[in-house]
């Protein structure tokens, strides 16, 4: 069975016989390669005339994308964790005026 799907850099596929899902991270059409990028962060190319013959799906990303990316801790706003100084805990806060209520 040949596949009609296009790799595209930044998708997010299916391999529905394994159940793995895996990214696109580079595309050479001179060497007729495609670099993937499986969700446990392990990379590996196929050569075209493969990605034809695996059974596979277009996928949303999954929800925490960011491991297999190796980007670094993220909280749950979605910002990069930083730390906190010390010092910053135990600095007063900024005093309001009654200018600054009005």
């Amino acid at each position: 069975m040949v596949n009609e799907v296009d790799p595209i850099i930044g998708n997010w596929y299916r391999h529905l016989d394994k159940g793995q899902i895996f990214c696109v991270v580079a595309v050479d059409e001179d060497s007729a390669l495609i670099e993937i990028q499986h969700f446990d962060g392990d990379l590996e190319e196929i050569e075209y005339t493969i990605w034809r013959e695996i059974d596979l799906e277009p996928t949303g990303e999954p929800e925490n994308w960011a491991g297999a990316m190796d980007v670094g801790e993220i909280d749950d706003l979605g910002t990069a964790v930083t730390d906190t100084a010390p010092g910053d805990w135990s600095a007063p806060l900024q005093e309001i005026s009654a200018e600054d209520r009005q």
